[in-house]
């Protein structure tokens, strides 16, 4: 069940906005939040991250985020 506007009615600019948003108060939220408040804040988070991942499936992934690249950054 959504809550807000359905992601997929968000244009891009919009759910960018609402995605950096959603990171910038998860740690509040963690430590601060009521157990429903959380719940809700994860499961919003869950529904626009699968939309970003819906439309950019092909994102750039950075060779410094996977178990390769933190392997050669440690050596």
């Amino acid at each position: 069940m959504t809550m807000g506007v359905d992601p997929q009615d968000l244009d891009d600019d919009d759910l960018f906005r609402e995605l950096r948003s959603l990171h910038e108060t998860r740690s509040d939220t963690l430590f601060h939040g009521s157990d429903d408040a959380l719940e809700r804040h994860t499961s919003r988070t869950e529904e626009l991250e699968g939309e970003y991942l819906k439309r950019y499936p092909d994102r750039h992934i950075d060779p410094e985020r996977l178990r390769s690249g933190a392997r050669q950054r440690d050596a």
